[in-house]
């Protein structure tokens, strides 16, 4: 995946959460194999396990942003609703 196009920040942003966290367990598998093959000595561009690594890592950022978000939500409606009941 990550050696097969060329990635865009841009294009994760653009993703539910859902899709992010689908297309992190799928990179994460994709990784354990590339790191299977290195093993084994069969990887065309050792280059690429960074790359892979620093995409799981963005789409984690991705992820935990978006349960900050929710988080936060969740905090504003219960002050909300706190102060109304006073």
């Amino acid at each position: 995946m990550a050696g097969s196009k060329k990635y865009k920040k841009s294009e994760d942003k653009k993703l539910s959460y859902a899709e992010m966290v689908t297309k992190r367990d799928e990179l994460k598998k994709e990784y354990m194999d590339l790191r299977f093959q290195m093993v084994v000595g069969h990887v065309d561009n050792p280059m690429q396990k960074r790359q892979m690594r620093h995409e799981i890592a963005r789409l984690n950022t991705f992820i935990h942003q978006h349960d900050l978000e929710e988080l936060r939500a969740k905090a504003v409606e219960a002050v909300r609703s706190a102060a109304a009941a006073n």
